[in-house]
């Protein structure tokens, strides 16, 4: 079998969502683990509502969940390719013009509801003659163009739904190219996907219907029909669907608010299948998952709630050399040991600069039992300290004082720490150092 080349297709109206991000990590994972190719096509022919910036942003949102893609394509810049299929449509008679208005297509369908019938285009414009053409053309009208459908059931093997048809005969014509000369989703995506070899069209189950009219376009142009997939939708936990245009879960908001991009690319994948949902450490371990067969046929909700317990056991267990880097660009030291020793405690990686202010800054202590504490600095060791430090010293000072459990350690802890939580003290203690510790002690900043 060859290996697939799949596309993400988003429209650069605004900033990808959550939801976006499912449909482009299920095509990516694919490509990756057969060894195929991924194409972003930017379908940026509404020109009113598309944007640079957001293009853009697409992009950068994309390489921050990891995807780079093969091949970049806009559709602003294939518009030849289109008016050629167009061109061959309507040579083989499978594209014809119409001139009804907006207001006349209203009124008819709403003569065929009151009538009990389907609101389906009736195909008035073909029995217009050539006279009558010129004449509404002479008025100022421009013609829209319609498929002529082939009144046929279109089949179909899904590759999340299975088997599956839609009756051709219960759909109107659709419209290709407007008036004014410009495109409407279908051609484009179709003549796209012929040009750029697409094998796999992976998308959201919203698209079903518009399957059976592509597949007829693609054979009217004598292409090869991809294999289609049509995965559930997500929604937001209280079951409302994502927008774009309202800023859902996007994905800037997400990365914005400190959220790692494995913690949302796993829950994104993985919820609604029959994969538990948890956090994968990377793309590659999280293509072996995504397994298209194995997804529900009905919405997912995405929890925001979900996505932050994701995020706080992917930091636990990232090794030091994942974490390196990013600490070093926030400034933070303390190797592995630090690291090692504060991971256990952070919701977000951004917290670490919170323990890296405990360890190598200056704070100020919180002193509660003052006689303890005391009694605490007066035996405390000398270096140097290692991971048995913590347990040699409290233990002395039990045996001195008397105190126990809470009563012995929480007072500790906020001198040394200036928090009544936090990671370890056995870990964290030789971090702080024998010093800072002892001025802390002594109830002051340090």
């Amino acid at each position: 079998m060859p290996a697939p080349v799949v596309r993400f297709a988003p429209s650069p109206t605004g900033r990808l969502h959550i939801g976006n991000a499912r449909t482009a990590l299920l095509n990516y994972l694919l490509a990756r683990r057969e060894g195929g190719r991924f194409v972003l096509r930017l379908d940026d022919t509404d020109l009113a509502r598309s944007t640079r910036e957001f293009a853009d942003g697409i992009v950068e949102d994309l390489a921050w969940l990891g995807i780079v893609p093969d091949l970049t394509v806009r559709q602003s810049e294939r518009t030849a390719l289109y008016d050629a299929a167009v061109d061959r449509l309507i040579a083989m008679g499978r594209l014809y013009p119409c001139y009804e208005t907006p207001e006349e297509l209203e009124r008819r369908r709403k003569r065929q509801l009151g009538r009990g019938l389907p609101p389906v285009y009736d195909r008035a414009a073909l029995q217009l003659t050539a006279q009558e053409k010129a004449k509404l053309e002479a008025e100022g009208r421009r013609p829209h163009w319609r498929f002529l459908l082939e009144h046929r059931v279109v089949r179909w093997h899904d590759l999340v739904r299975g088997d599956s048809h839609v009756d051709c005969a219960s759909l109107s014509d659709p419209v290709l190219r407007r008036e004014d000369g410009t495109y409407l989703y279908t051609l484009p995506s179709v003549v796209d996907d012929l040009d750029l070899g697409i094998t796999h069209v992976v998308r959201g189950e919203d698209h079903v219907t518009n399957t059976a009219v592509q597949i007829e376009i693609i054979e009217a142009l004598g292409g090869t029909v991809p294999a289609f997939g049509h995965h559930n939708l997500l929604t937001t936990a209280s079951g409302e669907g994502l927008s774009k245009r309202l800023g859902h879960l996007s994905l800037k908001g997400l990365r914005d608010g400190g959220l790692e991009p494995m913690a949302i690319a796993s829950l994104a994948v993985l919820v609604g299948s029959a994969e538990a949902v948890r956090p994968v450490a990377s793309l590659d371990d999280l293509a072996g998952l995504a397994d298209l067969g194995r997804l529900s046929h009905a919405p997912a909700k995405f929890d925001e709630a979900e996505l932050d317990g994701l995020n706080a056991r992917l930091l636990h267990a990232m090794p030091y050399e994942d974490a390196q880097a990013r600490l070093a660009a926030l400034g933070v030291g303390g190797g592995a040991a630090f690291w090692e020793a504060v991971r256990g405690n952070l919701a977000r990686l951004a917290d670490v600069a919170t323990w890296w202010e405990v360890v190598a800054g200056e704070i100020a202590p919180v002193v509660t039992d003052e006689a303890l504490v005391a009694k605490a600095r007066a035996l405390l060791p000398d270096e140097p300290w290692d991971g048995a430090t913590w347990k040699g010293w409290t233990d002395q000072v039990k045996a001195e004082t008397g105190a126990r459990g809470r009563a012995l350690f929480m007072p500790l802890r906020q001198a040394l720490t200036g928090l009544d939580h936090g990671p370890e003290l056995a870990a964290l203690l030789p971090l702080i150092g024998r010093d800072k510790a002892a001025a802390r002690l002594e109830g002051r900043t340090a």
